[in-house]
């Protein structure tokens, strides 16, 4: 009962704070004047100023493209730090430079927001590359996801897209760096280190030496959930007692990894006008992570089938790669709410949940829509939307309408290649990895397809949590994940773009008798339906292939 109140509770506070959050952000990005300029606009004139920034309009093509070439610059300069870090200031352990390879998959993973990691946190980087390099990108990757949405949004509701750079600093000015400057401070208070320090050497009762590693880690932390990036400081993530030190920190990080994606739809029902269908897609959703939820905590809570039949079960469930100070439910809480959010940070190891638990983190990130992360899971949610409306209409023989515009071939097109992009990114990759490299993946039979798909489907979801057990920092794991979490950032934005931006330019139909509405439990239905049917279906031999074969392997 204690557990089942701590998740009840973390919840119900991600529900109270969902929707005024929401309205902050569209007030953020409404183009008319509020009262938040006379905080934050000196700074953002200022900046505008010295870049040559002009707040004007841009097409479809100019906003991606200035997010693709900003986000490609960027790249390139964290990679010369991640290979000359060795030589650069803040670096008191030694840390030397990183391999190409290795300094390339970093730079992409943290740029596209993926923040997966094929090295340990704390001896991989040194201070300066954890400080100038990787939360830059944790503010700039989120930042630039935010933008494209509500762009996205903006198109949707028959608006001008606006500018990308304009929104990237908003984003990062209004949003992410003043929660993230606040959470700061109160991890720092709850006992999560902060200092330039090098690492501490201890000797133990026993006479051996310890050492223990610390650094910049408060500052590190809230952006690290706040922008849903997941990236540790240490190897094991909010796993290590200086990243997660206690019940308290952990209830916060999950507030924070939750925020924005149960802001969002309350901010596009602002933005489009109809705050009911913005409370029709957070119930959707809501819906499906409850669900979600519900299976993980069942699977876990249950066990081992094996260590049930013998007697050994543990009375509190499975509590295998979870912290004793957690527990098994604010553990798999924990799971469901990083692969639910795109966050991909851990305070267990995922490799340890039981199939169906594994499954259920799996899931969340092939159907990307359970909340999703910063603006680019939102994305997904309105596309199926739109999907579901354009199945409803070939039903009734009669022209699918999204917010009072006519979905033609054109849209559907780029939302069907949109679609198929993710399971080339997922499918393809895997089974190469499975039937080429079978070396690199430690557990042989059912676990081991599942630790490959985890892979894949946490790098195309630009999630970075890792079911561990790989070989993975090698050049064909270093080098298809890279492409793999690149493409799928900006593949999808690129084209879920075009399609705002067809749809800004129709003309909207008025509603009549035969509108199909999509602010009624009907198209919650619709709506859930097109994600299970379209989406889960997709991906379903896989998982029967894994961990549903890996679960029935274990039945008794």
């Amino acid at each position: 009962m204690a557990a089942l109140m701590s998740i009840i509770v973390t919840l119900g506070i991600v529900i109270l704070l969902a929707k005024p959050a929401g309205l902050y952000i569209a007030k953020v990005f409404q183009t008319e004047r509020s009262g938040l300029d006379r905080i934050f606009g000196p700074f953002e004139r200022f900046m505008y100023r010295i870049t040559g920034i002009k707040e004007d309009h841009q097409t479809w093509k100019t906003y991606a493209g200035a997010a693709l070439i900003s986000n490609g610059i960027m790249i390139a300069l964290v990679y010369l730090i991640f290979r000359t870090q060795a030589y650069l200031p803040l670096n008191p352990t030694g840390v030397p430079n990183m391999e190409p390879m290795l300094a390339f998959h970093t730079a992409v993973s943290f740029m596209t927001n993926t923040d997966l990691q094929h090295y340990s946190g704390e001896s991989g980087l040194s201070y300066g590359s954890q400080m100038i390099a990787i939360v830059f990108m944790m503010f700039t990757a989120p930042a630039t996801a935010l933008a494209v949405t509500i762009a996205f949004i903006r198109g949707l509701a028959g608006k001008p897209l606006g500018n990308f750079f304009v929104d990237l600093t908003r984003a990062i000015t209004r949003l992410l760096l003043p929660i993230s400057f606040v959470m700061a401070f109160v991890f720092i208070t709850l006992g999560v280190p902060q200092t330039l320090e090098p690492a501490a050497v201890a000797h133990t009762l026993q006479g051996a030496e310890q050492v223990i590693a610390r650094g910049p880690v408060g500052s590190f932390l809230a952006i690290k959930e706040l922008g849903n990036n997941g990236g540790g400081f240490f190897g094991v993530n909010s796993a290590h007692p200086f990243e997660n030190p206690n019940a308290i920190s952990n209830l916060l990080q999950i507030v924070l990894m939750l925020l924005f994606g149960t802001a969002l739809p309350f901010t596009y029902g602002r933005m489009v006008g109809s705050m009911k269908q913005g409370r029709i897609l957070f119930l959707s959703m809501a819906l499906l992570f409850v669900v979600m939820l519900g299976i993980a905590i069942t699977a876990e809570h249950a066990g081992n089938p094996v260590l049930n039949a013998l007697g050994l079960q543990h009375d509190q469930g499975s509590m295998e790669g979870k912290e004793v100070r957690f527990g098994m439910a604010q553990s798999t809480l924990y799971a469901v709410v990083t692969t639910a959010s795109e966050t991909g940070a851990v305070n267990g190891m995922h490799d340890s949940l039981t199939p169906l638990g594994g499954m259920v983190a799996i899931t969340n990130m092939l159907l990307n829509t359970v909340f999703g992360g910063v603006g680019a899971g939102f994305m997904n949610v309105l596309m199926y939307g739109i999907i579901g409306v354009f199945l409803a209409g070939l039903m009734v023989g009669r022209t699918p309408e999204f917010l009072g515009k006519k979905i033609e071939g054109k849209e559907m097109k780029l939302i069907a290649v949109t679609m198929l992009i993710s399971p080339v990114l997922i499918l393809l990759p895997t089974a190469i990895a499975v039937f080429g490299y079978p070396g690199t993946i430690s557990n042989p039979g059912f676990h081991g397809l599942t630790q490959a798909l985890y892979e894949f489907t946490s790098s195309a979801a630009n999630n970075g949590s890792g079911f561990e057990g790989l070989g993975d920092n090698t050049v064909f794991w270093n080098m298809a994940t890279g492409i793999v979490m690149y493409v799928g950032r900006f593949f999808s934005m690129v084209t879920l773009l075009a399609v705002a931006s067809s749809l800004a330019r129709k003309h909207a139909v008025p509603a009549s008798i035969g509108s199909f509405r999509t602010d009624t439990p009907l198209f919650a239905v619709v709506f859930l339906g097109s994600v299970i049917i379209v989406g889960a279906l997709t991906y379903f031999p896989s998982l029967v292939l894994g961990p549903i074969a890996e679960q029935l392997s274990l039945m008794p």
